[in-house]
């Protein structure tokens, strides 16, 4: 009787520490698949995102990036399993992912042909500099320039060009050449008259620039101060007059992207479901 007692004693502690046990590890699935849907809903925010400014002069597409979060180490690899030997292999149960970046990628798109004289491209790296309202300045790669009743260089919204170029008052037509000169014909004039340059500012890291929205960037401590350089030198960028450049998204990219990330949301969904189905067997056992 004693013998049959401890027996169940045994048997009751066993099924105690095993339905402690899992119902951990179905805790921790449920939390660490929980880790991916958030990650991935991200993912698909960056998309959508991308996706949304297809057509956006300048526009450069973001990617996200993912790292996996911190491990539950059980049994570490090179530790004694008895006097005379290791653990070849450890057991690390891991916590899930998280979003670690979400980089701007800064390759070229292709240029659009408009034969306008104030839109600009730049050919290769580096951005255009614009004046705030505040003197403030931020930086584009969206061209679409235009000028304003003083006839200064301004973008869409109305924001000088830094440097500022002034158009002399019986212009008849403008003239910018790849390294950035700007030349003025006038009216009576055979040659035309030197008026101002427009530099490229290039970034040691430009995917540390802060996105502003509106096609502006702004510095951060991470993007380094920004360079003055004359267009088509030290890794600068020459101009293209007459044309923009389209945003570098890709649609079948960004669908494939999106397709992957709807998988793995799903998937994620779904080991919550069994690992919720799991955790409602073991609590079934009494």
């Amino acid at each position: 009787m004693n013998i049959n007692y401890q027996l169940f004693k045994a048997l009751a502690l066993s099924l105690f520490l095993f339905h402690m046990t899992s119902s951990n590890a179905m805790l921790k699935a449920l939390n660490t698949a929980a880790t991916g849907m958030a990650a991935m809903e991200t993912n698909v925010n960056t998309i959508s995102q991308n996706i949304a400014n297809l057509n956006t002069i300048g526009f450069k597409k973001s990617r996200t990036e993912f790292e996996d979060l911190l491990y539950e180490t059980q049994v570490v690899a090179g530790s004694r399993s008895s006097n005379n030997s290791r653990y070849n292999v450890g057991i690390q149960i891991g916590s899930g992912s998280k979003v670690s970046a979400i980089r701007k990628e800064f390759t070229p798109g292709s240029p659009i042909i408009t034969n306008r004289p104030f839109d600009l491209m730049v050919n290769g790296e580096g951005f255009f500099g614009i004046i705030l309202p505040n003197g403030t300045i931020q930086y584009t790669r969206d061209g679409a320039f235009n000028v304003n009743a003083q006839g200064q260089f301004v973008s869409k919204n109305g924001y000088k060009i830094f440097p500022s170029v002034t158009l002399p008052p019986g212009t008849l037509s403008v003239n910018i050449s790849e390294t950035g000169n700007v030349e003025a014909y006038m009216k009576g004039q055979l040659e035309p008259s030197a008026i101002g340059v427009i530099p490229i500012f290039t970034f040691i890291n430009p995917v540390g620039l802060r996105a502003q929205g509106g096609n502006l960037y702004s510095i951060t401590k991470s993007s380094g101060q920004a360079i003055q350089n004359i267009p088509g030198e030290n890794n600068a960028g020459s101009i293209v007059q007459g044309s923009l450049e389209s945003s570098n998204v890709s649609v079948m990219n960004e669908m494939t992207g999106l397709i992957k990330a709807q998988r793995a949301y799903e998937m994620n969904a779904k080991v919550m479901g069994i690992a919720d189905q799991m955790l409602q067997t073991i609590n079934n056992i009494r």
